[in-house]
């Protein structure tokens, strides 16, 4: 079998540019890489750009970068810059394994083996063992084995997705140790699920991401140039206007779908990309299509490390370096054309016609179902990568003469080519290029998060509709079982149930947005993950757009309740009302959402909400007042959400003195006095005045609406002031959204 690799052909049907953008780059020759080597899509994106327009674009606003001195003087004429070469030597990482719970162990009988000295471990599985290797600029390093392993975690630790204090063992860029701030922003990493929205077309997905990681010194056109061009490298322009879909709406392919999932960490131009399983599910075509757009990328300046199950014979034609692991071990590491080579000499020829990866694979397979498992296998692969070693030594094409840059001067060559697109000018030798932590101010991320949110919800009426819907219908409800309500005794518990269950419904009409965020979790933990936009900005943006729809929520409820009932207060009164409902809406749309960040599952989440809010209702005051509450649960009311909007309700209701709600005859409505005559009422009216020493008549006022607060408890908290706290709830829960993000979501294993 031949080892030669075949070369890119043009007839991949995976254009580069469009027919008018290919015909103006001709008028460029290879003498914008002395190299020879593939200009970067940022590059030959500015060629074009600078030979259609001359205008001038503001600077790049200071922010919190990271500060390199550039090597070289524009993309046109920069020299050839030194390759990156990512290198990790005696990686090792392992886990604790928990101890099943046994009869023996509940009787605390110990088990012998490693770990038995620790409570509740049965000891610790390793997941990598001394793992070494390195991947070149311009190349594509792939990393195969069986299921467990160790594919996945291997790209974890190279992406810095393992925490430092777990991972043993040395990661370097260029020689120098690689930090985790810096990584962020010269990497990008795709993970196996496809996370889009799915009523966002494919341009649209490109452009937001576009819109995140391009600086704002980049105008729209020239993202929107950068995306179309993007578009057609990823051989995505016959479904450039259909949505992602999902489930329940039709959309794009499998695997336009996995190249919309790497064009969206690639709009930035990254130096090193890393992807777990792209080809994971997809038929041959499409799996041989995702290898060939990551081969262009890798040509373009880049390294590209992928895991990858079992790719197929024209896949392994695209790769330039493997790494076979066996449980957590190397077995080979090298280029695809030593296979042969190295199984011959380790006994176990390939034979002809023979898919190489699909016999390695096998052979792997066997030997850990073997007793010695596969330690013959990495042993000799230790003598075999020495023995390479030193011959590639002997035989190494010296192609860079001048002293070896410093790892930030080499990523500053890098970045004035057009990697890591910034957008500043590059036609000074001397300036300072800055990378900067994130590409954009706080205000914009708030603005392209809010963007998207709406198109969101604007293609998906219904979720909107049926929140309304509830709203309307229990309005409607209460209207009519509650409308037009006395003044008397019966009148007053009246209004006192239909304000409990007015203000804990708003409450229980947020648990709708629960699955909101958790639907989002994993494309924000994405996003975030390598500094697409800030936390906080998703948090405010969260907030914001929000606001417009509670606004709404809150005005129906409260028109449609309001006046039918025959609420006090007149249109002042009817606006109180509103700014209640209001502030209930907003607190329980906060609390529902710092939930949302806490719990990872729709039911689970729909149970504890549903579970607090009763026990918020419980303690509110309704069913039994402050006064009788016992002193070791008063903490709770004061902590109840539904408390604050309920009080407030009720002093808008009951606050004036001079109205009555209880005159006369009426004290005995509520006792078993009241199915006596009238007559005889009166008569014990005036007993009860003489023995008081006043004049009791059937008109007289007993009860006014400040007795009814004060027999409720409610003395303590002006309405004000419950309106206030409500409002400090919703942003109080705001902030622990914003913490849970902060530290729930650094998507790390320990």
């Amino acid at each position: 079998m031949s080892s030669a690799k075949p070369k890119p052909v043009a007839g991949d049907n995976l254009p580069l540019f469009t027919p008018n953008q290919r015909l103006e780059l001709e008028g460029f020759s290879r003498k914008a890489r002395p190299n020879g080597s593939s200009s970067t899509l940022a590059e030959l994106l500015r060629m074009v750009e600078e030979a259609q327009v001359d205008d001038e674009m503001p600077s790049t606003p200071s922010s919190h970068v990271v500060q390199m001195t550039s090597v070289a003087s524009s993309s046109i004429s920069a020299p050839a810059a030194y390759p990156f070469v990512l290198s990790f030597k005696n990686l090792t990482y392992s886990v604790n394994i928990p101890r099943k719970l046994s009869f023996s162990s509940l009787l605390g009988h110990k088990k012998s083996g490693n770990g038995a000295g620790s409570p509740g471990l049965a000891g610790t599985k390793v997941l990598l063992n001394d793992i070494s290797g390195e991947a070149r600029e311009g190349e594509i390093m792939a990393v195969l084995g069986a299921s467990g392993s160790g594919k996945s975690t291997l790209i974890d630790a190279l992406a810095d997705r393992i925490s430092k204090e777990s991972l043993g063992g040395a990661i370097t860029l260029n020689g120098e140790i690689l930090e985790s701030r810096l990584l962020k922003v010269i990497s990008a990493y795709v993970m196996q699920d496809d996370l889009l929205f799915p009523m966002l077309t494919v341009e649209e997905t490109l452009m937001f991401s576009a819109e995140f990681r391009l600086p704002r010194s980049l105008s729209r056109s020239r993202k929107k140039a950068r995306v179309q061009a993007l578009i057609d490298q990823l051989g995505l322009r016959n479904a450039a206007g259909t949505v992602i879909g999902d489930e329940g709406h039709r959309g794009v392919s499998g695997g336009e779908r996995r190249r919309v999932s790497i064009g969206i960490d690639i709009i930035h131009d990254p130096i090193i990309l890393f992807l777990d399983e792209p080809t994971s599910g997809l038929d041959s075509t499409s799996a041989f299509m995702v290898v060939k757009v990551l081969q262009r990328i890798a040509q373009s300046g880049s390294i590209v490390v992928m895991s990858i199950h079992q790719p197929s014979y024209r896949i392994m034609s695209l790769l330039d370096r493997l790494i076979f692991l066996s449980h957590g071990n190397t077995v080979f590491n090298g280029s695809p054309a030593n296979l042969p080579k190295f199984f011959a000499e380790f006994g176990h020829p390939i034979p002809e016609n023979e898919n190489r990866t699909e016999f390695a694979l096998d052979l792997i397979r066997e030997l850990e179902e073997t007793p010695g498992g596969t330690k013959s296998m990495v042993e000799f692969n230790k003598s075999w990568e020495a023995k390479q070693q030193s011959l590639s030594l002997q035989n190494r094409n010296v192609t860079w003469t001048g002293p070896k840059p410093s790892l930030k001067d080499a990523i500053s060559a890098s970045v004035s080519r057009g990697k890591l697109v910034s957008g500043g000018s590059s036609g000074d030798s001397s300036q300072v290029v800055s990378v900067p932590t994130f590409a954009n101010p706080s205000w914009m991320e708030m603005l392209v998060i809010s963007k998207r949110s709406l198109i969101n919800s604007r293609r998906m009426p219904e979720l909107f509709g049926i929140r309304f819907g509830a709203v309307m219908v229990t309005g409607i409800i209460l209207a009519t079982m509650f409308r037009h309500l006395d003044n008397s005794p019966k009148g007053v518990q009246e209004r006192l149930g239909f304000f409990a269950f007015a203000m804990s419904t708003t409450f229980y009409t947020c648990a709708e947005a629960i699955p909101v965020f958790l639907q989002e979790r994993y494309i924000f933990m994405r996003e975030t993950a390598y500094n697409a936009y800030r936390r906080s900005s998703y948090v405010l943006a969260h907030a914001i757009i929000s606001l417009p729809s509670l606004v709404i929520l809150s005005l129906a409820f409260a028109a449609t309740t309001f006046w039918p009932v025959g609420l006090a207060g007149g249109f002042s009164g009817f606006m109180f009302f509103f700014y209640a409902v209001l502030a209930a809406f907003w607190a329980g749309s906060s609390f529902v959402t710092f939930l949302s960040g806490v719990v990872s599952h729709v039911m689970l989440g729909f149970t504890i909400v549903v579970a607090i809010l009763a026990y918020f209702l419980l303690f509110s005051g309704f069913f039994i007042s402050r006064d009788r509450i016992p002193p070791y649960w008063i903490w709770f009311h004061y902590l109840s959400l539904v408390k604050y909007p309920y009080e407030s309700v009720l002093q808008n209701e009951f606050d004036d003195p001079a109205k009555c709600f209880v005159r006369g005859v009426q004290m005995f409505d509520n006792t078993p006095l009241s199915v006596v005559p009238e007559a005889l009422k009166l008569k014990l009216l005036k007993n009860m005045g003489g023995t008081l020493g006043m004049n009791l008549t059937g008109s007289t006022c007993v009860t006014t609406g400040v007795d009814i607060l004060q027999t409720q408890g409610i003395t303590d908290i002006n309405k004000w002031n419950c309106l206030w706290i409500t409002i400090a709830w919703g942003f109080f829960f705001r902030v622990l959204f914003y913490f849970t993000l902060l530290y729930g979501s650094k998507n790390k294993r320990s």
